[in-house]
């Protein structure tokens, strides 16, 4: 295997990594941790729109997250493409949203994609400058985002 290869399966590996990362602190509510992955000038859509900026894109996260209950967001069929110090991913992505009290008749499953584009940093780490997720379809009910009383 030469060097430039090498590179290209290091750099898939630390987006891959990345990518794992941020879907554990989404169900962690590692705020730091996700901030630490996303790019200050970072983008995303979930769905509901586009918007802008780190903050922007953890509250966003946030929204929906603040107010459930246990999530699990599984990743899977990860393409990852690499240019230079740019590089594009797609990964499927399940994930389960538990209502905040636990009750089990009250769940939302996703399944969708995120497609996200990366920028390799000052200091050679990849950052997540744009996420988009594809919802494909979802089984539930909204209700599980909804601010309950404690």
């Amino acid at each position: 295997m030469d060097s430039d290869s090498l590179a290209v399966l290091l750099d898939e590996h630390a987006i891959e990594r990345a990518l794992i990362l941020f879907a554990r602190a989404m169900d962690d509510r590692d705020w730091e941790a996700m901030a630490g992955i996303l790019a200050e000038d970072a983008e995303g859509d979930f769905g509901t729109g586009r918007v802008t900026g780190r903050s922007a894109v953890i509250n966003l996260v946030r929204g929906y997250l603040d107010n459930c209950g246990v999530t699990q967001h599984l990743l899977g069929n990860i393409v990852i493409d690499v240019s230079g110090d740019r590089a594009v991913s797609r990964a499927y992505i399940r994930d389960v949203h538990l209502d905040a009290s636990n009750d089990p008749t009250t769940r939302m499953y996703t399944l969708g994609d995120y497609r996200d584009a990366w920028r390799r940093s000052a200091d050679g780490s990849w950052i997540l400058i744009e996420r988009v997720k594809i919802n494909r379809g979802f089984v539930g009910t909204l209700d599980v985002f909804e601010e309950k009383s404690r």
